[in-house]
């Protein structure tokens, strides 16, 4: 149905048309029969952050999106040190030297980390003062206070009488006035003061509210945006805090601590233990101390002490402190310094049926393929239902959500006209907790049963089922997806959406359902396979018959994409069915503790990451089954709210499906597979020594404009399930298509 085009010079990038490379000797030393065999998992993450931090520096990237990607790679950094290196840190002084599946124990990777850390922060500063110059010369400024003129000056205290002064609280610090407690990513500024009528010297503390914005938006001038942090805002105005005294030394420091929850397993009450829980998360140890490289030392000293933080858990930043908000600077008066505009697409299924989701499913399997198809539709699929006289029952399980989520909404109005509504509610969400729990309660009123799973387990999967009177009989209509039910997230979230009302479908969703609310293991899974229950040994065996296929001397080939793989015993039959001759072809976003193309260990196996305009969240696996691939009739074909992780596999309720509808299985694997591979401008190739690179032409040559762009081709070419009268006859070939 797809003809694939053959680039005339295929880039190593594209695994669809470059060769495999001819496999890499290991180091000197190398034991694939060790643990030199897997990447360290902290590491490859901080390796991913320098992906996306890379992105800050593309030309290619429009200038704010760029800033954008400053930004996220911040705020990734600082959940990286609340979660995971504050789990180290408290392995190290529990004294457990247990090593990882690489072999380094807590200390070892401790030690690495914060020197893999500390040049990711220098290399961030470094991006930020590019990134200025270029701003500036769009007439963007970040201003100091020194820069500002006798009007920016009227207007600024106006504005902080106004916006500011009523939200901050001055301290003194002194044996009278203890220091204060400083809230995980908490702001503030440190000073020495002295009063003018005698020459006091007083230590004082300016904590900084995280309700007001960062970046104050000055008036224009000249056609110029211009911005002024807030802290320098707050040092010019230090005598309406501290009257009668003149600053002496000044500066900001952040704090973040431990932010991973503990929940006792006996809890009576699991709302009300997650309520403390979070109290507890918010008041965790200090991991990570940034402060300004200028700091007095006194000063340094006395948040150091008062924080009892080590002299390794501090980080002098010599820049912009903070620039997790650089995002604020994103702002819509500069739309052309941005991507250009997208609006998804409807799925003409849908539009055939005059919007009747159920309808569009009856007529046949469709999968939606976000963001570049509307996510609306998964909200139109619950609202459908909440209004619809003939359906009974809705039963929805909730990882994150939004806010003021219209899934929710949909949910409380079913329940408000008398249908049965189930909602599995996962309270362990990291760093949603305290929204689910908000959003639990809002259906508990409406009337709703809420059910919140496993003490030991997370319910990640993503599920949602209404049954629906149909004549004389029930048909349940189910939806499985790879993302979370989050209208925000996808936006930018590529992520898959399955409708069907095949009955077998239907009826593993009930018997999971039932698992979460009932504990009882299903008996019987006719399609799915589910963890923690049988989603690994489901992909061991599929591996395996691969390898099979292969020393039949048969076509043996695997696709996969997805998040992270981390697994070891998934990565050793990985290794084994390469050794057998299957060629294995992978798209990792994040995490890979694999080693591809080591000679007598991975000598099949490719990957790539692909970072760019939309986060890449989709899980799918692909198995020729001894016809190779790209080959939809042969081919077994799989997507998963899972990634090849211990986490997902082991301790939490995922779901694998396979696709049997020749449509979607072709959509998957000639059109989302086939385009994930053949991408060049977003791919990055890692190497059996743990580096990733990517080589692009020079901006603007021939060679840059014709490169492939998975992102570039869905928002151009509609999905082959959501076709609808017009059919799939006329649907473009997969080509490159520019912006």
């Amino acid at each position: 149905m797809y003809q694939i085009p053959v680039p005339d010079r295929p880039m190593i990038t594209d695994f669809l048309h470059a060769p495999l490379p001819e496999p890499a000797d290991p180091p000197e030393g190398f034991d694939a029969a060790s643990s030199d065999r897997f990447f360290n998992r902290e590491l490859s993450w901080i390796a991913f952050n320098r992906r996306v931090l890379d992105e800050a520096s593309n030309p290619r990237v429009p200038l704010l999106e760029r800033v954008r990607f400053l930004s996220i790679s911040a705020t990734n950094l600082d959940e990286f040190y609340t979660v995971r290196v504050a789990g180290l840190r408290e392995l190290t002084r529990a004294g457990h030297s247990a090593p990882s599946m690489d072999g380094k124990t807590p200390q070892e990777q401790l030690v690495q980390i914060n020197e893999e850390a500390r040049q990711l922060l220098a290399h961030q500063q470094e991006t930020f003062v590019h990134l200025r110059a270029e701003m500036e010369a769009e007439k963007i400024y970040l201003l100091d206070r020194r820069a500002l003129t006798i009007d920016d000056k009227l207007f600024l205290n106006d504005y902080f009488l106004s916006n500011v002064f009523p939200m901050l609280s001055p301290l003194a610090v002194d044996p009278a006035h203890p220091f204060p407690f400083i809230s995980n990513e908490g702001f503030a500024l440190a000073l020495q003061i002295e009063r003018r009528s005698d020459g006091l010297k007083r230590n004082a503390l300016l904590p900084v509210p995280q309700q007001i914005d960062r970046f104050i938006p000055l008036p224009a001038l000249d056609g110029a945006l211009r911005f002024l942090p807030l802290e320098e805002l707050l040092l010019d105005q230090l005598q309406a805090l501290f009257p009668g005294y003149t600053m002496r030394n000044a500066c900001a420091f952040r704090v973040l601590r431990d932010s991973d929850m503990e929940v006792e397993e006996e809890a009576e009450d699991l709302v009300r233990e997650f309520e403390v829980a979070l109290k507890r998360r918010r008041r965790g140890e200090v991991v990570r101390l940034k402060l300004t490289s200028d700091a007095h030392p006194d000063l340094r000293d006395m948040i150091m002490d008062e924080l009892e933080v080590a002299p390794d858990e501090v980080v002098e930043v010599s820049g912009l402190l903070g620039m997790a908000d650089l995002s604020e600077l994103v702002v819509d008066a500069r739309r052309d310094l941005q991507w250009p505009p997208f609006t998804p697409r409807v799925p003409e299924r849908v539009q055939d049926h005059d919007g009747d989701m159920f309808a569009a499913i009856r007529q046949k399997d469709m999968l939606l393929h976000h963001p570049y198809e509307t996510f609306d539709m998964v909200v139109r699929f619950l609202e459908q239902a909440a209004r619809d006289p003939n359906v009974l029952a809705i039963k929805q399980t909730l990882y994150r959500t939004s806010r003021e989520s219209p899934i929710v909404a949909a949910l409380c109005e079913a329940a408000e006209a008398g249908k049965s509504v189930t909602a599995f509610v996962e309270l362990k969400a990291r760093f949603d907790e305290a929204a689910n729990i908000r959003q639990s309660r809002r259906l508990e009123r409406a009337g709703a049963h809420v059910v919140y799973g496993f003490i030991n387990y997370k319910t990640h999967a993503k599920i949602s089922a209404v049954v629906r009177r149909e004549g004389d009989r029930l048909v349940t209509y189910t939806h499985y997806g790879t993302g979370n039910y989050h209208p925000i997230t996808a936006r930018i979230y590529t992520d898959l959406s399955f409708f069907t009302c095949d009955p077998p479908l239907g009826r593993d969703a009930a018997r999971v359902f039932n698992y979460l609310s009932g504990y009882a293991e299903p008996a019987l899974l006719e399609n799915l396979a589910i963890s923690p229950l049988t989603l690994k040994s489901r992909l061991l065996d599929l591996i395996g018959n691969e390898a099979e296929h292969a020393r039949a001397g048969r076509q043996a080939t695997i696709w996969a994409k997805m998040n992270s793989l981390v697994e070891p015993d998934v990565i050793d039959a990985l290794y084994a069915a390469s050794q057998a001759g299957v060629r294995i072809e992978l798209v990792i976003r994040g995490i890979c503790c694999l080693r591809p193309g080591l000679r007598g260990l991975s000598d099949n196996i490719r990957v790539k990451s692909i970072v760019g305009r939309f986060l890449e969240h989709s899980r799918i696996v692909c198995f020729g089954s001894g016809h190779g691939l790209p080959d939809p009739e042969h081919s077994r074909v799989f997507f998963s709210s899972a990634d090849w992780m211990s986490r997902n596999l082991l301790r939490r309720v995922e779901t694998l499906v396979e696709v049997v509808n020749p449509t979607v299985k072709a959509q998957i694997v000639q059109q989302i597979m086939a385009a994930n591979l053949q991408d060049v401008a977003q791919s990055w190739i890692l190497d059996g020594t743990g580096r990733f690179t990517r080589s692009l032409p020079e901006p603007g040559s021939d060679d840059d404009t014709r490169m492939f762009s998975c992102h570039r081709f869905f928002m151009a070419n509609p999905s082959l399930s959501g076709r609808g009268s017009a059919g799939a006859r006329d649907v473009p070939k997969l080509a490159h298509t520019q912006d």
